[in-house]
This record gives C-alpha cells, structure tokens and sequence, in this order.
C-alpha cells in the first residue's frame, strides 16, 4: 500500500472506545503519529501497549507540522493523524495537512470512530433526521448572539461544544435568542460522570446555578424551532418575553420579529406606545 495519511479517531473519555482497526494500524502500519498533545496521546499508547513515534500538531505549529509530515509521507512512509479525543478536524486542528496531502496526491484514509456530538446528539432524544453541527460557540456575547440569529429559523437540530466556564452565559443568550425549545446539555460523555440534563434553556441554567459550578466537556443538542402560529396581539407577546426572560423591550421585539417572519420595525411600529402627552404642534 502507498504512504497514506490515517486520520484516526480516538476515544473522547472512555479508551475502550476505539476501533480494532484503528488499533491495528496505530501499531503496524504508521511510521510516526501527530497528535495535539503528546503527554495525552501517549496515555492511549501506553494502554495499548503501542510504541511510536509522536510529534506535536496544534494550531501554533501546523504550518511547520503540514511541512514535516508531508516529507515524510513522501518518504514513503505513513502517518497517523489523531487529536486529543475524538475524530481529528472535528473543532480540532488537520484541516491543513488533509489539504496538502489531497493536493500533493497523497492517499488520505479515514479510520472512524468516536465524536462527542455525534454520541449526545444520538442520545439527546431530540430530532437527527437533519442537523447543524457548529463546533464551539463564539466566547463573546455579541458574536454568540449573531450566530444563534442566523439559526433561529432553521428547520434542524443544533450540536455545538461549549467550555463549561462559558455554559450559564451561553444558556442565556440561547434562552433569549431561540426561545424555550427542548435542549440538552451532554456533560462528560463516555466517562465516570456522565450526565444528560435536559429541558429549556431556562430550567437547565437554573439547575446548574444551583450547583454552583459546572465541570467538564460540554454538548450541546438545541431542539428544531416550532411551527407557531401568528401572534395577534403582538404588544402582549413583546411583555411576556420581557418577564419571563428578564430582557429588554429591544431584544424582545426582536424575538418576536423573528418568530413570526417580520421586519422588526414592523413590530416595534405595531407595539409601540403611543406619547402620553404629545408635543403642541399648534403654530402661533
């Protein structure tokens, strides 16, 4: 077989996730494997009995990475991709060796097996007939925002990672902006303490304030927006949002806007309140 490029999935938690073949070729038929970190690449290794050798491959070094791999594979000799947890590329570094190597004819060869949004959605009891994986969510609230924006209509289901330092920050603009749809939060999956918390965003934020911090590696599975019907007394709508998501009048007209197909200065037209005591326009 040519020198080829495996790009290998590995297990996100649990080390007996991880496929024969996968093992096979990690042991018999690579030279050398790039990983992200090698510390935790090597405990997988180490497990399994596997003696290789590692370098390092992350976003800080990947142009000198992709330059040291590609020598290599055109040596003849072939190379494991792997990240830390998970299929590599997956909200992980790879893409721009993958590239190369397709460019420069090299054979890329997938070895399936574990990711963490594949696994909760699969187990998040929400729609998978179609879905929108987003890797992680943005960390500043106003790029979170005008993301979740652009999915608010979107007939799918949404999987997203998010930092659990980030997550009741994240819930809110989610509870705002997407309205209370079924959701779940997959937390530590495949490992000791896996959980799947599931209900609005809302009740979920409210659950994990109440334990006061929130650990380990998130999903997010965003159930599919809802038919609704028009709302006729769009004014009453704009003040229910405003109680019981604790927002604005702004934001809640914008959710309005959106839930029913209009331009948001149709609503705020069509809810405004009138000035109780209009200007004298009487000229003298």
């Amino acid at each position: 077989m040519p020198a080829t490029l495996y790009v290998i999935a590995t297990p996100i938690g649990n080390l007996e996730d991880i496929t024969l073949r996968a093992l096979r070729v990690l042991r018999e038929e690579v030279a050398l494997i790039a990983c992200e970190d090698t510390r935790q690449t090597q405990k997988l290794l180490s497990h399994y009995e596997i003696r290789k050798p590692l370098i390092s491959y992350h976003e800080h070094n990947e142009v000198a990475r992709t330059k040291q791999i590609l020598e290599t594979l055109e040596r003849g000799e072939s190379v494991a991709l792997v990240s830390d947890a998970g299929t590599p590329l997956i909200s992980d570094p790879g893409y721009r060796v993958v590239h190369a190597a397709v460019e420069k004819g090299v054979l890329v060869v997938p070895i399936p097996g574990a990711s963490a949004a594949l696994a909760a959605l699969a187990a998040s009891g929400l729609p998978t007939d179609e879905f929108r994986f987003i890797g992680f969510l943005p960390p500043k609230a106003v790029a979170r925002r005008k993301l979740l924006e652009g999915l608010a209509e979107r007939s799918a289901t949404i999987v997203a990672y998010e930092s659990p330092h980030r997550l009741l920050e994240s819930l809110g603009d989610i509870a705002q902006v997407l309205g209370p749809r079924d959701m779940v939060v997959a937390r530590e999956l495949t490992k000791l303490h896996e959980e799947f918390i599931r209900g609005s965003a809302d009740t979920i934020r409210n659950e994990l304030e109440r334990r006061g911090t929130v650990k380990g590696e998130i999903t997010l599975v965003i159930g599919k927006a809802e038919d609704r019907p028009p709302v006729q007394d769009l004014a009453a709508e704009v003040s229910r949002l405003q109680k019981e998501l604790s927002i604005d009048r702004m934001e809640a007209i914008k959710i309005v806007a959106r839930q029913q197909g209009l331009p948001k200065q149709e609503v705020y037209r069509r809810v405004a309140v009138p000035d109780s005591n209009p200007p004298d326009r009487r000229r003298d």
